[in-house]
């Protein structure tokens, strides 16, 4: 991908690319130099996100109970579908054809969470690649630490002690590793040494409600888009669909320019309300901010309702007394989540309370309500 607006890296990649030498993140001018043929594509998020959706959709049409990470990482769970297809790897070789060739999909198997990821990450596409539970340590002990989810700080750090793959650092105590680089340092430690089971964590159906706009020409005035947003926030709230549900996640998208319909420059900004709400003035008034941050004229403007809540699921309050309680907590966690994404929402565990190291003392649970 080329770099965005004020940047000079570039982005994602693909295998071609890696082959060629190219990294993401790197320089532009470094990374033409180490390819001279390297095709720059202008960004299109808007386009990718509908992209992976449809690659979301595919895997749940095949039985799999998806969870989405983020935009081109995905869990799912096999165990439920492995006797319809005949075992693991043909289970997985179906998760295979359901994304389609053409994404350059490759996938890791393991019980732990961090080992998938890893193992999904040094595979080649196309490739499957399976670590059973007896061979989690010593798979992941060759690999770098650029797998761990840790401040580059933190990582050249480590590499300074000499600490330069998974296993030296699994090896290393515990305690030590908090202490010396904290909470994170902690979890990077246990991720080092497989991680925790963790179950996946299906998403629930996607809303599916959209509306668009085509402009005869291209619209660069801030009025027009402003009055246009609202002509498409009434139109998805008349929607029979919606019924009378309440809107808790919304998306804005464009189509910019000189782009065209097959592909090109895009623009998407996606809002978690507050509260969830189906008043038309105050869902325009929370997206129309985002209309100033728009980087070029507008030739289509999109409009999502990516996220509902229950018929009758209007949060009020966090706590309330009585038996409503427990419902809302569950439903203000999935307000949470739908902003954060998944595993943002933990409980404190208390792990060894007679530590003299804070850090020590307790983890950070993922909550599974």
């Amino acid at each position: 991908m080329a770099p965005e607006r004020g940047a000079d890296t570039v982005g994602s990649i693909n295998a071609a690319a890696e082959l060629a030498g190219v990294r993401p993140g790197m320089r532009l001018g470094e990374a033409l130099a180490t390819c001279p043929g390297l095709v720059l594509v202008e960004p299109d998020p808007a386009g990718a996100e509908q992209a992976w959706e449809e690659i979301v959709c595919a895997l749940e049409d095949a039985g799999f109970s998806v969870e989405s990470a983020s935009a081109g990482v995905a869990y799912f769970e096999t165990r439920g579908v492995e006797r319809l297809y005949g075992g693991l790897e043909p289970a997985l070789q179906r998760a295979l054809g359901a994304v389609g060739s053409v994404w350059d999909a490759r996938i890791g198997a393991a019980g732990r969470r961090f080992a998938a990821l890893a193992a999904a990450s040094v595979a080649r596409p196309g490739q499957l690649l399976v670590v059973r539970d007896d061979e989690v340590g010593s798979f992941l002990a060759p690999l770098p630490l650029n797998l761990l989810p840790i401040e580059r700080q933190r990582r050249h750090e480590l590499e300074a002690l000499g600490v330069r793959k998974l296993g030296q650092l699994a090896g290393l105590p515990g305690g030590a590793v908090a202490e010396r680089l904290g909470p994170d340092g902690r979890r990077a430690w246990s991720l080092a040494r497989g991680g925790t089971n963790a179950r996946v964590r299906g998403r629930r159906p996607p809303a599916e409600l959209v509306e668009s706009l085509e402009f005869p020409e291209a619209i660069g005035n801030e009025l027009t888009l402003r009055r246009a947003l609202g002509a498409l926030v009434d139109t998805a709230l008349a929607r029979p669909e919606r019924r009378d549900r309440f809107v808790r996640k919304v998306a804005l998208s464009a189509r910019l320019v000189g782009s065209s319909a097959s592909g090109g420059g895009s623009w998407r900004r996606a809002l978690t309300l507050r509260e969830p709400s189906a008043d038309a003035d105050r869902i325009r008034i929370a997206l129309a901010p985002k209309l100033a941050e728009l980087p070029a004229p507008v030739v289509e403007l999109r409009l999502e309702l990516v996220e509902l809540t229950e018929a009758a699921g209007r949060q009020l309050e966090l706590l309330a007394a009585g038996a409503e309680d427990r419902t809302r907590l569950r439903e203000g966690l999935r307000q949470v989540r739908a902003s954060t994404g998944s595993g943002s929402v933990c409980t404190v565990v208390e792990v060894a309370p007679w530590s003299r190291i804070p850090e020590t003392r307790a983890l950070f649970v993922p909550r599974d309500d």
